[in-house]
């Protein structure tokens, strides 16, 4: 088993920044990808960004692509989302994941995951 844990988020304004943190423990050999999800109000869960644990090799979706980085501190365990020049729109829970993908294509996939933290909230006011 994997447990997830995130925190970081919180209430900023437009054009404002905030570093989220996954920190994983248990069984962390049982996954080689972690991504970051977000679910907005009446919106389905869409992919964020992910990386590959094994050789870190990041994924972005188009919408923060430039804005958002992920990285990795692997002795720490830990899968961290920095966020820049935050717009209204990157209002959501944000969620991160792990799973073992055999295909990097389906990295921005929620059904591909099969461990999940409880989320963290961000708030972007304009």
């Amino acid at each position: 088993q994997v447990q997830l844990v995130e925190s970081g988020g919180g209430s900023v304004q437009a054009g404002g920044s905030l570093r989220l943190s996954c920190a994983a423990s248990g069984n962390t050999y049982s996954y080689n990808y972690v991504g970051w999800f977000r679910q907005a109000p009446g919106k389905e869960r869409e992919g964020v960004a992910a990386t590959y644990i094994g050789g870190g090799s990041t994924y972005y979706a188009d919408s923060v692509k430039g804005r958002f980085t992920i990285s990795q501190d692997k002795a720490k365990n830990t899968v961290y989302l920095q966020m820049n020049s935050l717009k209204p729109d990157d209002t959501a829970m944000y969620y991160c994941a792990a799973a073992r993908l055999g295909y990097y294509g389906i990295w921005y996939r929620p059904q591909a995951y099969n461990y999940w933290g409880q989320g963290t909230r961000v708030t972007v006011s304009s």
